[in-house]
């Protein structure tokens, strides 16, 4: 049996980028565009009757932003995925954006195949950071650390070794290849570590890990 499609809306105030992801996402045999909103009013009047399974969002609108939609968004399709679309620099925004569980960021030039990928990781349940966003976010908040005495949380050296892994782009079928091990394998360590860390996704885990000191950047 097929699997299901993911049920995509897309939201962003310029038209012709609306109309160019639409049709650029249409070409995924998995994806389905179930409608497309100018304004984040439009995005949750809509979301509330099509129950979309991600929400591809842009980060700056007038009137109603991202932030402000994504929270909205949230309250009115529990459960819903969204991945923030953003073209500017990295603002301390973000960081507060990743605290209420936004699922992912990229950049709006990222290229098409990247953009299905991360919409599948996102789908999947995993969060997604675009490389450039990754390593800026993690460089403001190693800025930000304080020094700490001890580490609050005691990780395996295995589970060391992977969330180094996790504070880069690569996914987690890509680290398993890495590390010769099954991609089940490197999903069961990742549970114990956002269990340990008590975070509930990979981009809050490793901002957390950063912070705590447990990891450095990555090179």
């Amino acid at each position: 049996m097929a699997e299901s499609r993911i049920r995509l809306m897309i939201v962003d105030d310029h038209a012709v980028v609306r109309k160019g992801l639409a049709m650029v996402l249409r070409l995924e045999p998995d994806f389905e565009i179930v409608g497309e909103a100018e304004n984040g009013a439009k995005a949750v009047e809509l979301a509330t009757r099509l129950q979309p399974d991600l929400v591809l969002l842009d980060f700056v609108m007038p009137e109603m932003d991202g932030q402000a939609t994504a929270l909205a968004l949230q309250a009115v399709v529990p459960g819903v995925h969204i991945l923030m679309l953003t073209g500017v620099a990295l603002d301390e925004r973000v960081l507060e954006m990743l605290a209420v569980e936004v699922d992912g960021y990229v950049m709006k030039d990222i290229e098409p195949d990247d953009l299905a990928q991360a919409i599948r990781s996102v789908a999947r349940g995993e969060a997604y950071l675009h490389p450039t966003l990754a390593r800026r976010v993690l460089h403001r908040v190693a800025e930000r650390r304080p020094p700490l005495a001890a580490p609050p949380v005691q990780l395996t050296q295995r589970e060391h070794e992977i969330l180094r892994w996790m504070a880069t782009p690569a996914t987690y079928r890509e680290i398993a290849e890495q590390l010769f091990v099954s991609e089940e394998t490197i999903r069961s360590h990742a549970k114990h570590i956002l269990s340990k860390l008590q975070q509930p996704n990979r981009a809050q885990a490793v901002l957390a890990a950063v912070r705590a000191g447990l990891i450095d950047l990555p090179e």
